[in-house]
């Protein structure tokens, strides 16, 4: 059996070497390193996969989250409701321009953003929502866009693990995650279902006038060159990475069957578990597992995560301090109560998903858990 890693990005390499290789040569010796046909064209293809009128590539996810925010002529002390269950990016760019992150609790099952708890913590100073797809499936966007309408605020869709996933809205239209919001942000680091050999990230809308924003806050916030509009920041993606995620992208939704699949198996084994809550997806969005979690209950969860590293087993905890706990918080957010959150913080382990799951390593990892 191969050795198991929590991403398996080597034997995903191996798969498209030829061709990825031969298209970082090419851009080599086109000496076309900073924009050019490689950017451009996969801005187009990335828009037509999403179908979105537009596409903002940038340097990479956090990146893309700040120039989201930086394009809403924000002003310091503005309030951002954002779930605290995440990554620490979501809310590390709303502090660094001197706005203020409020925190929503999210839902038990889902692990996304609770619409009662985002309600009550609207104030006359929201100025804007960032829900979170986390580990790969669909926050409930429909009542999330009504309550922002209800109040004129954007909605910014943080759509780094999620890329690909669709929510079927009420009214039956189907929609990529990350296109129905405002602005949606993404991220191409390695590990995510499509990641490149570096960092890397995008921004997405379907508004004019939004998207020559964030074109202009991306580029030094230049109309035109040495004619500088508004302050900006230098966010670029560069040519090799996106020749690279060019290849990528027309593997995307292969790659996504190969994670559902594998996730499938996972919660076949794990169905009779008792002390195990294997992930719920809502009827309305799929699932294209950037994490499978599980839900531990009554299970030393250091422990099994030894046992399971003694077998050759890695796994991860995604995320073992919430954004609202964090060091870099708690002066201002110590007090915050977010019973959900927390409790799931203390519950949750992530397991091995990626493309190359094999039947035999999948067996091995479950067996292991089981037998625990």
């Amino acid at each position: 059996m191969e050795p198991i890693q929590l991403v398996d990005l080597k034997n995903q390499y191996l798969k498209i070497k030829d061709e990825i290789d031969a298209k970082v040569i090419e851009i080599l010796e086109s000496t076309r390193y900073i924009g050019g046909p490689e950017v451009t064209g996969f801005q187009d293809e990335l828009q037509e996969y999403f179908k979105v009128k537009h596409i903002i590539p940038c340097a990479n996810g956090t990146d893309a989250l700040q120039i989201a925010l930086m394009s809403q002529d924000l002003q310091p002390g503005d309030e951002v409701i954002t779930p605290s269950f995440t990554y620490i990016s979501t809310t590390e760019v709303v502090s660094l321009l001197g706005l203020v992150p409020i925190f929503a609790d999210v839902k038990p099952d889902t692990f996304n953003i609770d619409i009662d708890d985002l309600r009550k913590k609207i104030t006359p100073n929201t100025k804007a929502i960032i829900p979170v797809h986390l580990y790969g499936q669909c926050a409930d966007m429909d009542p999330i866009m009504e309550l922002a309408s209800e109040y004129n605020l954007p909605v910014i869709e943080d759509t780094a693990q999620a890329i690909g996933a669709e929510y079927t809205h009420a009214d039956g239209r189907v929609s990529k995650a990350g296109t129905i919001g405002q602005i949606g942000t993404t991220s191409f680091f390695p590990s995510k279902n499509l990641g490149g050999f570096g960092d890397g990230g995008a921004l997405m809308t379907n508004d004019d006038e939004i998207a020559a924003k964030l074109r202009l806050v991306a580029n030094h916030g230049q109309s035109r060159r040495y004619y500088h509009d508004v302050i900006g920041v230098n966010s670029r993606l560069d040519a090799i990475q996106a020749g690279i995620l060019r290849i990528k992208l027309r593997h995307l939704d292969e790659y996504i069957k190969a994670r559902q699949w594998a996730a499938n198996e996972y919660n076949k084994a794990f169905s009779s578990a008792d002390n195990i809550t294997t992930p719920f997806v809502a009827k309305n969005t799929t699932h294209v597992y950037h994490q499978y979690t599980l839900k531990l209950t009554g299970v030393d969860r250091e422990e099994l995560m030894q046992h399971l590293a003694h077998n050759g087993i890695p796994s991860n905890i995604y995320y073992p301090l919430a954004n609202h706990k964090q060091e870099a918080f708690t002066a201002d957010f110590g007090n915050t109560s977010l019973p959900i959150t927390e409790q799931l913080s203390k519950e949750v382990l992530s397991l091995p998903i990626h493309t190359e799951l094999s039947q035999e390593q999948i067996n091995h990892i479950t067996s292991h858990i089981l037998k625990f």
